[in-house]
């Protein structure tokens, strides 16, 4: 019996991780999951060929009525309305966004915060390839790694090397070992997804650093698709480690 239970302690945070929370719709496109008492995942929709329609996720992350955003909506009206809820529902004051990389599904929205003078950071990588892509450019930039201040919460930003991108950063959030890996990580049953500016060969060795890294995550919130625990991490190692 003792034995019995030790092991369901032992899988309790596996099981708890493996159950989505409640959805909150905002709107058609927009919706919100609770992951934590001051972590919400925001989920918005979008229809691009040929992939159809399908949902980008991005964090919030509020605190001593301070709130982090990771990565925007698509398009700036889906932006604006997840700002409005982050200042009507949770009444937290947005004190800054993270941009994953330099997609649209992460910075889509960024004109927006930088309209409301919201301050942004990503990669310098993020930043030049924004530039010659002529689209919203981030303002504060880091090469390898950042530690933001989220009210008294700290978040830390990571580059661990090219992946689904060669500008792709990962966000870990130690007081909650949440990680938001953004479209490096790959949901259970996916597949490879877009990989025009991939690195496919390196893919695999980056995910182990971040795994080795942030072994510790309770939470893995890929890019698109459902969260879970570290078998995201898992599972994104071995379908870009087959030739």
């Amino acid at each position: 019996m003792r034995k019995l239970l030790l092991t369901f302690l032992i899988l309790l945070p596996g099981i708890l991780v493996a159950q989505e929370p409640e959805l909150i719709p905002i709107t058609e496109d927009l919706e919100i999951l609770q992951l934590s008492d001051k972590v919400y995942l925001h989920r918005s929709y979008a229809t691009v060929k040929p992939y159809g329609r399908f949902y980008s996720n991005g964090l919030i992350y509020a605190s001593e009525g301070k709130a982090m955003v990771f990565d925007t909506p698509m398009e700036p009206r889906m932006t604006e309305e997840l700002l409005n809820w982050i200042q009507d529902e949770l009444k937290q004051e947005v004190v800054g966004v993270v941009v994953n990389h330099h997609h649209d599904d992460c910075l889509g929205g960024l004109k927006h915060f930088h309209d409301l003078g919201i301050p942004s950071w990503s990669t310098h990588l993020t930043q030049q390839l924004a530039i010659e892509e002529e689209v919203e450019v981030p303002q504060n930039t880091f090469k390898r790694k950042k530690s933001l201040k989220v009210g008294k919460a700290r978040v830390k930003l990571f580059f661990p090397g090219e992946a689904h991108t060669i500008d792709n950063m990962v966000a870990w959030l130690p007081e909650e070992k949440i990680l938001f890996g953004g479209c490096m990580v790959k949901s259970l049953k996916s597949g490879k997804g877009n990989l025009a500016d991939a690195n496919v060969e390196a893919w695999p060795i980056t995910i182990a650093r971040v795994k080795k890294k942030y072994g510790e995550a309770v939470w893995v919130i890929p890019g698109h698709g459902k969260s879970g625990g570290i078998e995201l991490l898992d599972y994104t190692i071995e379908m870009f480690s087959k030739k």
